[in-house]
């Protein structure tokens, strides 16, 4: 199985959506991830204008529509959609045969806050408002999708993740990961008790000062951990902290807002 490119998430425009994705990736096995950002939806106010979340007070035709556009974006606008109800915690959700669709796009509204898809066709999105997107690709083309706030974070999701994700002859060490846009160090300031978590579980490297934590430090960590190359991880470096013009950010609204979406699909090889 050849190796994949090594990661890199750089800026792109399809179909008028502004993403975050990796093209020598989707050349190399047929994966399109995709991060989002707030622009080129349909949505208003402060859910304007490309809100993915269904759970906020947005017009539900709008979230529809906005799904839709990133869909028909990535190539995936015939594709069936998995979209969890995220509940901050370390389950993982798996399609690995397409009859396993139907079953799973009900099992993940009771709560997963990963996604993982084995076969072609099938796409996954999950939402984001300073929580950790990670999206994890294996060299066949697999992928898993994971939600990483700081509750899942300390928990190892993306440990779990990548495990999840492992088969024999394709290890962690060959896969892929991507952070997408989050809350930055400097921002996310937290309790003295969650500090206390996140160092015991990882080191001291994912604290800054006396109240900072370091999110995608730790979900590196967790990753490395798991048994996967640190030079395979790619994080875009966006605190949407500080860019609330760019990037829903719930603490930079107040906790009214929408959310931008991790999203990812193989489409089906060329005959």
């Amino acid at each position: 199985m050849t190796a994949l490119p090594m990661p890199m998430l750089e800026a792109s425009n399809l179909s008028g959506i502004p993403l975050l994705t990796d093209d020598a990736l989707f050349e190399a096995c047929g994966v399109r991830i995709a991060f989002t950002s707030r622009a080129g939806g349909t949505s208003e106010g402060a859910y304007a204008s490309l809100n993915t979340g269904g759970h906020v007070d947005d017009d539900p035709r709008c979230v529809a529509q906005n799904r839709r556009a990133i869909l028909k974006a990535i190539g995936a606008d015939a594709a069936p959609l998995i979209v969890p109800n995220q509940v901050h915690g370390t389950q993982v959700a798996r399609i690995a045969e397409m009859v396993d669709v139907g079953r799973v796009a009900t099992e993940v509204l009771d709560g997963r806050d990963a996604v993982q898809i084995d076969v072609p066709g099938v796409a996954a999105m999950l939402n984001f408002a300073d929580c950790l997107p990670l999206i994890i690709v294996a060299p066949s083309g697999r992928f898993v999708i994971a939600h990483a706030g700081w509750r899942g974070a300390v928990a190892h999701i993306a440990s779990i993740a990548a495990r999840s994700l492992a088969q024999e002859g394709e290890g962690p060490e060959t896969f892929n990961a991507y952070i997408g846009p989050h809350i930055g160090v400097e921002c996310f300031e937290v309790g003295e008790e969650v500090v206390e978590q996140f160092a015991a579980e990882f080191d001291d490297t994912v604290v800054l000062g006396a109240r900072h934590i370091n999110l995608a430090r730790a979900v590196a960590l967790d990753l490395e951990s798991a048994g996967m190359n640190p030079e395979r991880i790619a994080d875009c470096g966006i605190c949407t902290m500080c860019h609330p013009d760019e990037y829903f950010s719930y603490r930079a609204s107040g906790g009214t807002c929408g959310r931008q979406s991790a999203t990812a699909f193989r489409s089906y090889p060329e005959a």
